[in-house]
């Protein structure tokens, strides 16, 4: 268990995130480390082999295309190519650097920069607020949101795919740029959170992977409000809270960091589609 961490959170704050399921807190982030985490994620791009990897991200199937490249990215630093980001001859149909879709998934292990932001004081402190334990990242995410071609993300939960028990997952999405209506900001579903867990994202036992049904009951896809954010914004969103992003089909780019945490005290199934070697351990702040 981490020692105590000084209170973040006001109980207003804490009241709004418990009634809606997600919290959203401007200005948390200054500037210059947005611009930061920018440019170290244009050399993690810069020094990929896209004619190697060729990887894409999509949440439109409903059981994934799931290659080795993915599966293994639990304790790696990959990119993964936007959707449309390939005509149909298999060739980018831009630059490089405007095709990625998102680099994943233990940025905030294997990069200097990437862990002193996702291990701030300050998050251990909200960690604590939000009640995990044992708080232990997960998962981190660079999301590109690329002009023109970046791809909608489709109403989900965050349990679905980091699931523990009991639930224990926490997502932190940090706007490093400014997220509109125009250039496809999130959407999140206020109280969505009580609705309980409807999927399971898991590793198939034939190989792959598969969703498992644990509540047919949709998520309703109609109250839905918009989360627009200026850069340096912090989006605390409940493991259970139904959220989306739409296409960008504007000439700006929409780039966010995100962290997700789970309780170093929950169990974390072997069959969860994110899965570590025994040589890089969840590790806490």
């Amino acid at each position: 268990m981490c020692a105590a961490s000084p209170s973040l959170l006001e109980p207003a704050q804490l009241a709004t995130y418990e009634r809606d399921g997600f919290l959203v807190l401007e200005r948390f982030v200054d500037p210059a480390e947005c611009r930061t985490l920018i440019e170290r994620a244009a050399g993690w791009v810069r020094d990929f082999d896209a004619e190697r990897h060729r990887s894409i991200f999509t949440t439109h199937e409903q059981t994934r295309r799931s290659d080795e490249y993915f599966l293994t990215s639990g304790d790696a630093v990959r990119c993964f190519f936007e959707e449309e980001a390939f005509d149909a001859a298999g060739r980018l149909r831009g630059p490089k650097e405007l095709s990625i879709n998102k680099i994943g998934h233990a940025l905030h292990d294997l990069d200097p920069v990437f862990d002193r932001f996702s291990r701030r004081p300050a998050l251990a402190a909200l960690a604590s607020d939000l009640g995990l334990r044992a708080p232990r990242l997960i998962q981190s995410m660079y999301i590109f949101k690329q002009p023109h071609i970046g791809g909608e993300v489709r109403l989900h939960q965050d349990a679905t795919f980091l699931y523990t028990e009991p639930l224990t997952v926490v997502g932190l999405w940090f706007a490093l740029e400014d997220a509109t209506l125009e250039n496809g900001c999130m959407w999140a579903l206020p109280g969505g959170h009580r609705l309980g867990l409807k999927q399971r994202f898991v590793r198939a036992a034939a190989g792959g992977t598969r969703f498992d049904t644990l509540d047919p009951t949709p998520l309703p896809d109609e109250g839905l409000v918009p989360l627009e954010a200026p850069a340096g914004t912090l989006v605390i969103l409940h493991g259970l809270c139904p959220h989306k992003s739409g296409a960008n089909r504007s000439a700006d780019s929409r780039h966010a960091y995100a962290v997700h945490l789970i309780d170093g005290e929950a169990h974390y199934p072997p069959d969860n589609w994110l899965q570590r070697s025994p040589a890089m351990p969840l590790r806490g702040f």
